[in-house]
């Protein structure tokens, strides 16, 4: 382990900082057969992340925030949410929002995974800045599958540390 200029941990492997595997999954999404779904699968993947799970887009912008007695982000700490758009009490689309104008939580990677595949929402969910846009297959196998490939694509990408200001 080492410190760089700023404070912030740093772990080395093989010579190169390895944050693939500090990466905190967050999952929100108000299906849990579709939750439990994404998880197991992403584990299937081989994604050894820890991976939390939020029923509603209230209970995802309370741990984002710090709004609640409940868990919350922790300083220094890299996130990728996965992002359901149709959820009670906040919708995905105003979750999304309300990350991408906070300064520090902007930098969140956020992939969109629902079964909305109208192509003004998809419209509307880039303009508000998600990283990536994902319709949940219907079918079993194909959703499986999915988030299996999603999994591997989550092994390689490389996610900022958010700083609590």
């Amino acid at each position: 382990m080492m410190t760089n200029s700023v404070d912030e941990q740093v772990y080395e492997k093989d010579g190169r900082d390895d944050m693939k595997d500090e990466v905190h999954i967050l999952i929100a999404d108000d299906d849990m057969g579709h939750a439990t779904l994404i998880r197991r699968n992403l584990k299937r993947a081989g994604l050894p992340n820890p991976i939390t799970h939020f029923k509603d887009g209230r209970e995802l912008l309370d741990f984002l925030f710090n709004k609640s007695d409940a868990p919350h982000r922790e300083s220094g700490s890299s996130y990728l949410l996965l992002l359901d758009i149709r959820m009670p009490k906040v919708d995905g689309v105003e979750a999304l929002n309300c990350i991408k104008e906070d300064d520090d939580l902007k930098k969140i990677p956020v992939i969109m995974l629902t079964t909305t595949d109208d192509p003004r929402e998809i419209e509307k969910c880039h303009v508000l800045g998600c990283n990536s846009y994902i319709v949940k297959p219907i079918n079993y196998e194909k959703f499986v599958e999915a988030i299996k490939k999603l999994g591997v694509f989550l092994q390689v990408i490389e996610v900022p540390r958010i700083i609590v200001r």
